[in-house]
């Protein structure tokens, strides 16, 4: 219903008196004797001084005609191309051409629009001047009189009548409106907010005047959102440091709010962020699957990795080049969901060679053996011996490019213009290089028990150590080597703990993510202290959280809280047969994904040539069959027929009994055929 209140309209009063009402006086008694006019009219001009000559009428309508042009003019122009800017800025990188088009669509189309509104705005304006002009010079007064009634009575006609932005027309103002929440979900206004603040221990009440809440509270995605400066001289960290408590003063769970420093270019050391969700589980809903399980092809480099949304309802990516992670947390809660997406985006780009190392064996990698370079599983010490060889294999290989990539700087400088690999570049023989380390505390239990020189040691009786520590430092030292030239490491952990999470090797993975931990010793030993100390809080998550996890950047990115995508086992194997695919394609399948690929092909072919051999004894109709007569048959010499079996597996020929009038000749049986 409107709230607008009734605007009088002219009513006309009957030329008949109204019988006089008994103990009434009437006030306008002799009105039409005094004045000389009918009662009509008097009742008409009544009514007009009344209501001020309708001036408010004629300000109202002409208010509308203005506000109408606007709206005309934009014709919601601008709304579309916010839409579409939004949109681009929470797609991933792959559709974000198409977007920029839509973005420069809606802008040249507005464009056109503007100029016809206008263009058709300025002939009705010069059509009306001139038609004016003309009758007041040719008219007189009356005429002038007669439009300027007529321009006053249209007012009045446009401005009658309820106003249509009544209160249940929706706002079209683009703004947020000013959040109203009720007590018992959070704070009831800005006020509120900082005394829950104070209840937190984040500011005092002294300093509760000098804390400013920038740009109010307001929606955002299922929950509010509020930017927070903090007193002079308390550092944001300071305050996202008390997220748990704060999350209690709000009376909310810890994973239902994100309290992070403000790293926008409006904020500064002392502004932070918060975040809260109206779902006290704001990851909860049916699972995800990933759009890599039906792409044809992926572009490690340029489209990152999807990983999945947050709890504002936005898809995120991970950029990994120039960089490793370390991902850690409680058993079955996802880690090896999160390092198959990486594993996945890489699989269908044909350019990166990857690596893997697991700790032991079973089926989750077990797809990648179609496509690694190397395939090493296990703990034992022959593997941990077979692991530092292909690893300082891997570190030799990445000082050859990193030698390659400064003789190219020096021929053709432009081709190096940050002295590291470009996209170019990499697409054309310097492409990633992805190890994933799988079970690390299986491989570091494993080392520890396993006895090797030290590699420094040349003397003809080296003292035997510990492998556990020369480890750690391998990967520590692959990490710093390969950065700048496209060397990345993935290492993924169940024991947060500093016996499986060394400091020294969590402190060179740039990007680190943790699922769920019991504790907040546990979150830092996987994502650091100054991580949880500003927010990220691993520990906070329930144990019904699976699936999602915190992923910290490091630098200015800060930390997020995700949900994954879900890549299952099948649909893994089917985007590693695409990879192999692509990799046969473009010559790029190499070590031990090739040498299985040869032997499978060989395999195929010695399975092909034996249901030759058994299609022959079914013409024959017999179960046993002489060497040269197998041999005339597929047109073979007898030399050839066997080198062939041979490569099929199948054993040489012997003694098969009575055939072709022989007592016991030298041949193949049906049987030795069949299970060959």
């Amino acid at each position: 219903m409107s709230t607008a209140a009734p605007h009088p309209h002219l009513t006309v009063v009957p030329d008949q008196p109204a019988a006089p009402l008994e103990g009434v006086v009437v006030a306008k008694t002799g009105a039409v004797e005094k004045t000389g006019r009918p009662a009509w009219l008097e009742a008409a001009v009544d009514h007009v001084k009344a209501n001020s000559g309708y001036a408010p009428l004629v300000g109202r309508g002409y208010r509308r005609l203005g506000a109408h042009w606007l709206d005309r003019y934009h014709d919601d122009y601008p709304e579309m191309i916010a839409a579409a800017r939004r949109e681009l800025r929470e797609a991933p990188a792959s559709e974000h051409k198409d977007l920029k088009k839509l973005v420069r669509g809606h802008r040249s189309d507005y464009r056109r629009h503007r100029l016809l509104h206008a263009g058709v705005t300025g002939a009705w304006t010069l059509a009306g001047g001139a038609g004016i002009t003309a009758g007041t010079i040719t008219g007189g007064l009356w005429v002038d009189l007669a439009a300027g009634l007529g321009a006053y009575l249209y007012g009045i006609w446009q401005g009658a009548g309820d106003d249509p932005q009544s209160a249940d027309t929706p706002n079209t103002d683009m703004r947020p409106a000013p959040l109203i929440i009720e007590p018992a979900a959070g704070p009831a206004g800005e006020e509120a907010l900082l005394a829950a603040l104070v209840k937190a221990g984040i500011i005092t009440a002294a300093e509760r005047p000098e804390t400013r809440i920038i740009g109010g509270i307001h929606p955002e995605g299922p929950g509010w959102t509020a930017t927070i400066e903090l007193p002079e001289g308390m550092k944001a960290i300071e305050a996202t440091s008390k997220a748990g408590e704060l999350a209690s003063a709000l009376r909310k769970k810890g994973m239902q709010i994100e309290f992070k420093p403000d790293t926008s270019e409006a904020g500064h050391e002392g502004m932070v962020t918060l975040w809260v969700g109206d779902n006290p589980n704001p990851h909860a809903g049916p699972k995800v699957y990933s759009q890599l399980i039906h792409a044809d092809r992926w572009h490690f480099w340029r489209d990152g990795i999807p990983l999945g949304g947050d709890a504002r309802l936005s898809r995120q990516t991970l950029n990994l080049i120039w960089s490793s992670i370390l991902i850690g947390g409680l058993q079955d809660y996802g880690k090896t969901y999160l390092a198959r997406l990486i594993a996945a985006a890489a699989a269908l780009d044909p350019t990166v060679r990857i690596i893997v190392i697991t700790g032991k064996k079973g089926p989750d990698w077990a797809p990648l053996k179609q496509i690694a370079h190397r395939y090493i599983a296990g703990s034992d010490p022959d593997t941990i011996r077979e692991i530092f060889t292909e690893m300082n294999t891997v570190i030799g290989d990445m000082q050859e490019r990193g030698d390659e990539l400064e003789r190219l700087f020096e021929k053709e400088p432009h081709r190096v213009p940050e002295g590291k690999i470009t996209p170019e570049l990499a697409d054309n023989g310097m492409g990633p290089v992805i190890v994933f380390v799988e079970e690390l505390q299986e491989l570091l239990g494993g080392a520890a028990v396993t006895k090797m020189p030290l590699p420094d040691d040349d003397s003809e009786n080296p003292r035997l150590v510990s492998a556990k520590p020369l480890l750690v430092d391998l990967f520590g030292r692959f990490n710093r080597a390969a950065r700048y030239v496209l060397g990345m490491g993935v290492y993924i952990t169940q024991r947060p703990d500093s016996t499986s999470v060394p400091t020294e090797l969590r402190e060179v993975c740039v990007k680190r993510a943790s699922f769920r931990t019991k504790s907040r010793e546990s979150s830092e030993m996987v994502l650091g202290d100054m991580a949880v100390a500003a927010g990220a809080s691993p520990h906070a998550l329930l144990e019904s959280s699976k699936g999602v996890f915190v992923l910290e950047e490091g630098a200015e990115d800060g930390h997020r809280t995700l949900r994954g995508d879900v890549i299952d086992l099948p649909d893994f194997v089917k985007i590693c047969e695409r990879g192999k695919q692509l990799r046969l394609a473009e010559n790029k399948l190499t070590g031990d994904a090739l040498r299985l690929h040869e032997r499978q092909a060989a395999a195929d072919e010695g399975r092909a040539f034996v249901a030759r051999c058994l299609h022959v004894m079914n013409d024959l109709q017999v179960d046993r069959i002489r060497t040269e007569t197998l041999a005339d048959a597929l047109h073979l010499t007898v030399g050839e027929l066997k080198t062939q079996m041979s490569a099929a597996g199948v054993p040489d020929p012997s003694g098969i009994g009575p055939t072709d009038g022989l007592q016991n000749p030298r041949g193949y049986k049906r049987e030795t055929l069949a299970s060959a």
